[in-house]
């Protein structure tokens, strides 16, 4: 059977996405497409986004090919599963925009989180739960019913699965991006400083902390990795290509002892890296080791300056404050730019978030403005918010979530007036 991967070109006009809005590479679609072809079947990659697509030259290149299922993300890569855009007005559109007589598939974090709105709003015939990598390929050999994170819908009604896939990481093989414009994503995913040729790859995925902010029902808790030396072939093959920058897209890069020999094996190579981390993680050995890997972007998700803040999200630190700044500080010694999230909570101080801000500027570092969570449908903020999602979950978090601000108070990197959901999902 026939299998066309779409990633769309992705806009965020009046939407609440804080996310980079730069394309990234779909690598949920690159991983199911060496399991779809493994598996006896014909896959066909399009990103729209990477290579400036419309709708119409998709339609085009889809009908050519005449799938028996049409694959959409509805959020911009598994970089941003987490934290993607609460709308589905951009895969809403090229579901639509595409049509065909393909079964239509709708992955990512309303159809992990929300299947049943998700399955109503893009108006598709099926939406994988969890990971996909290996379930979409399962579509065309298996009852639905057996595959893990199947929900979809039929003449005697909707089906919607308790489970969610998972992967086995050390199931993916390396990429060997033959089936991707490498050279055309020229992107290095947070340097704000020179130039170069960057990519995204991911080493290892869940999480093993509980943060309340956290999706959980989008990824599994359970932390898997992959094998270093699939990596370390990958970024090969990629820097074979002209790549010299690789951000990982680990939910915490750093958990695991098998990070250090990856760390080994990037010290040999002439490539930089970037990642989002947790400071706990680290001391000034491996801190060491990082400069010697030449990684030149470290994002840690700091979150509150006290440990009651921390502990009210479920942090889970295991250091002070004190610890934990005088870490991003060695950090900054060795790294050029490290960067410290904070989240608002109730009991942080305002002046006492000001005071530990400037004392790591001052220093080098930068240090975000805390801002409010949004309160992600399957994450245990929206739980302890609302309940448990249902049909108006995203709807309900977007209100809530745009009630908390001002005109002035959105990120920089947000729009500053976004439109009410059902107006961008032309529902209202």
């Amino acid at each position: 059977m026939k299998f066309a991967l779409v990633n769309p070109a992705w806009d965020f006009e009046g939407s609440t996405y804080f996310g980079c809005h730069e394309a990234h590479y779909p690598l949920e679609l690159l991983f199911a497409f060496d399991k779809i072809r493994e598996a006896g079947h014909e896959p066909l990659l399009l990103d729209a986004q990477n290579d400036e697509l419309t709708i119409e030259e998709v339609k085009r290149r889809v009908g050519e090919f005449e799938p028996d299922f049409l694959v959409i993300p509805t959020a911009p890569s598994y970089l941003f599963w987490r934290c993607p855009p609460p709308e589905l007005r951009v895969p809403k559109q090229w579901f639509a925009g595409i049509g065909g007589k393909a079964v239509k598939v709708a992955i990512g974090p309303h159809s992990s989180a929300t299947p049943g709105p998700a399955l109503r709003k893009l108006a598709c015939d099926v939406v994988l739960r969890g990971e996909p990598d290996h379930t979409i390929g399962e579509l065309a050999s298996k009852p639905w019913d057996q595959i893990s994170g199947c929900c979809w819908r039929d003449d005697s009604g909707v089906h919607l699965s308790p489970s969610l896939g998972v992967t086995e990481m050390k199931s993916l093989g390396p990429l060997d991006f033959n089936n991707y414009n490498v050279e055309r994503h020229r992107h290095r995913h947070h340097v704000f400083h020179g130039e170069g040729h960057g990519a995204e790859l991911e080493f290892a995925r869940g999480c093993p902390w509980a943060c309340t902010f956290c999706n959980k029902t989008l990824f599994r808790n359970k932390f898997r990795e992959r094998e270093v030396d699939v990596v370390l072939a990958e970024i090969d093959r990629l820097m074979q290509r002209g790549v010299d920058y690789v951000y990982f897209i680990d939910e915490i890069f750093g958990v695991g002892k098998n990070v250090l020999r990856l760390l080994e094996g990037i010290t040999e190579r002439e490539v930089k890296i970037g990642f989002q981390t947790r400071i706990d993680l680290w001391n000034e050995k491996t801190l060491d080791l990082l400069g010697r890997a030449h990684c030149i972007s470290m994002e840690c998700g700091i979150e509150s300056i006290t440990a009651e803040g921390r502990n009210d999200l479920n942090k889970g630190c295991r250091m002070d404050t004190d610890r934990i700044t005088e870490l991003l500080i060695y950090a900054k010694s060795k790294i050029p730019w490290v960067q410290a999230n904070l989240i608002l909570t109730e009991l942080d101080d305002r002046a006492e978030i000001r005071q530990w801000q400037d004392r790591l500027k001052a220093r080098g570092v930068w240090v975000s403005e805390p801002v409010p969570m949004f309160p992600y449908p399957g994450t245990p903020l929206y739980v302890q918010l609302f309940g448990q999602p249902d049909d108006e979950a995203w709807e309900r978090a977007h209100r809530y979530y745009t009630g908390m601000f001002s005109e002035q108070d959105y990120s920089d990197i947000q729009e500053q007036r976004p439109r009410p959901l059902e107006e961008l999902e032309c529902t209202s």
